[in-house]
């Protein structure tokens, strides 16, 4: 697959300005409800797919299955990553109004970290050719043990990063709007929502370790790779409005995605012994997926939306008017001092 290099520079152009108007749109603090939820995840899906249209018109249809087989994988395993999300964000009793600016710089940094590990994967693979068992063997391992924790649940307030973040950053207890730093008494401390941050980049960083492997089992190409992984990477923030309040309804669904992780390790370990046609792969995990997500809300038909409740990580609150008013600037501007100005001397040397 021949990708000129200006090909890199438009996607990442074209990747940049969807976050600047997503931002744009989202710049003040605000609820998120489901119908605004469900148009930008409309949006974003709509993104991706004119992309795989493309890749297919203009690189052939075994490149774009590549890529759809990619894409699908993707937001296929996001979906669990949503949902560990929303037991951070009920744990912190993080305000509806601040999860976008969150979900927004975690997203950002979803794709910095999966593009240094796409990287180091194309690398590895590159030059040793038997990394892909490698990816297999733990591909498998990773979906015989998401099935066997299907029914254990997700607890920020025993993480360790959590206690070593407490322990080495001095936190206040209460939400000063959309901010992450607040500077008190002359002392800059951190707000609830930069741990909030901390774990969701976390998170982020160990589903790459997942999800990286999983998307190198259909396809070699680094470029489809990453924008399979990056176009599946922008709707999370609308994905997690859509159904953060759904989690209890999607009660099988870590088993289709364990199903399809142990699908995609098979697939790659069988690579110099049975080629299995990306078309066949394809099919193969939108079956799973599909299927999980019918039995799953035909288990749990009549049940409403609700909010999730987990353990709570800390007594959080928002800060009183008078909290806001008294937390300093964190970068304050210096005073500017006028220059005192010499008095010109009268006697001008000859």
């Amino acid at each position: 697959m021949n990708v000129p290099l200006w090909t890199w520079f438009a996607v990442l152009g074209v990747i940049l300005v969807m976050l600047a108007v997503d931002l744009i749109a989202h710049r003040h603090a605000h609820v998120i409800g489901v119908r605004e939820a469900a148009a930008w995840s409309i949006v974003w899906v709509a993104l991706g797919v004119a992309f795989g249209v493309l890749v297919w018109s203009v690189w052939g249809a075994e490149f774009g299955q590549q890529y759809f087989a990619g894409y699908l994988i993707e937001k296929s395993l996001a979906v669990d990553n949503v949902f560990v999300w929303a037991i951070i964000f009920a744990a912190f009793a993080v305000p509806r109004q601040y999860q976008h600016r969150v979900l927004f710089l975690g997203v950002v940094g979803a794709l910095i970290f999966r593009g240094i590990f796409i990287a180091a994967g194309a690398a590895l693979i590159a030059n040793f050719s038997w990394v892909l068992y490698l990816f297999a063997a733990f591909l498998i391992y990773t979906g015989w043990r998401m099935f066997r924790s299907r029914n254990d649940h997700v607890h920020p307030e025993k993480s360790k990063v959590l206690k070593l973040f407490r322990r080495f950053v001095p936190m206040t207890d209460a939400y000063h709007g959309q901010r992450f730093l607040i500077r008190r008494a002359g002392i800059v401390v951190a707000t609830p929502l930069l741990a909030v941050l901390v774990l969701v980049e976390l998170t982020d960083i160990v589903f790459a370790v997942d999800s990286i492997p999983a998307i190198f089992a259909v396809t070699s190409e680094p470029f489809l790779v990453f924008t399979a992984n990056a176009f599946a990477i922008l709707g999370l923030r609308a994905m997690y409005f859509l159904l953060a309040d759904l989690i209890h309804r999607f009660v099988y669904l870590k088993v289709g995605l364990a199903f399809v992780l142990i699908w995609v390790g098979i697939k790659m370990m069988l690579l110099d012994v049975f080629y299995i046609p990306t078309t066949v792969s394809l099919a193969v995990v939108a079956t799973i997926i599909t299927v999980s997500i019918v039995w799953s809300l035909r288990a749990t038909r009549g049940q409403g939306r609700r909010e999730v409740v987990t353990e709570a990580a800390g007594a959080f609150r928002i800060a009183t008017d008078e909290e806001l008013a008294d937390a300093e600037t964190l970068f304050p501007r210096r005073p500017r001092t006028r220059a005192r100005r010499v008095p010109r001397s009268h006697n001008r040397p000859r």
